[in-house]
């Protein structure tokens, strides 16, 4: 069973960025899949949560219109797409699949927001 997250990095005041998470190894579209970060010193934090039901998606009010979960249960792959990004955002991204009884998480991707 592997999440394995992508796409962090180092990106300025305003600009963008798309993370994405890799499932490997489960049934990818039974899971609840999610976003939590976690800055320096900081408790880890639900960013976004998408169904794999119905596609119903969630924010944390932080990042409500400038953020974005999504997946694509062919390619067992879970998405976020960020935007107008801000120096508050920088932190350790990690991915999180999730059903009854089981859950997973990936080893995170680093975003750092600065000029």
């Amino acid at each position: 069973v592997q999440l394995v997250e992508s796409g962090g990095g180092l990106v300025q005041p305003g600009g963008s960025l798309r993370l994405s998470c890799a499932a490997s190894g489960f049934t990818f579209s039974s899971y609840r899949m999610s976003w939590y970060r976690q800055a320096p010193g900081k408790a880890r934090e639900l960013v976004a949560a998408i169904s794999n039901t119905d596609g119903t998606t969630k924010y944390a009010d932080s990042v409500k219109g400038r953020f974005t979960i999504s997946r694509d249960n062919a390619k067992n792959t879970g998405y976020l797409q960020m935007n107008s990004l801000k120096p508050d955002d920088t932190a350790v991204y990690y991915c999180r699949a999730e059903q009854i009884y089981k859950t997973y998480w990936g080893q995170g991707t680093q975003v750092t927001v600065s000029s």
